[in-house]
């Protein structure tokens, strides 16, 4: 039984919230969603970071993109270079706006 006070936290519940947490850019854990988006987006041709973020029109642009740049490697290595910078540069916005919708409503 929980003492006085305190209420019983079901599992599913506190999954959800370290979840909501991580991924949602509030608290602590904010900070690492850029950081698993820059991930994401270094494996290469996939543009997972993008797809992260919920850009996923821009992830298949540049999927579509990346064949004719994959002919000549010089031109592909930027493009998968800017993509991770891209992935890290929307989660960073996405989490201060996570910040600032969270204190305004406070």
């Amino acid at each position: 039984m929980a003492a006085t006070g305190q209420s019983d936290i079901g599992l599913w519940r506190l999954i959800t919230e370290i979840w909501r947490e991580i991924f949602l850019g509030v608290g602590m854990w904010g900070a690492f969603r850029p950081i698993f988006a820059a991930l994401l987006a270094a494996v290469p041709g996939l543009f997972l970071g993008q797809h992260f973020n919920r850009k996923h029109q821009r992830a298949f642009d540049w999927t579509l993109l990346q064949i004719p740049l994959a002919l000549t490697i010089v031109l592909y290595i930027p493009l998968w270079l800017w993509s991770i910078y891209d992935a890290w540069r929307d989660a960073t916005i996405i989490v201060s706006n996570a910040k600032s919708d969270q204190g305004l409503q406070s």
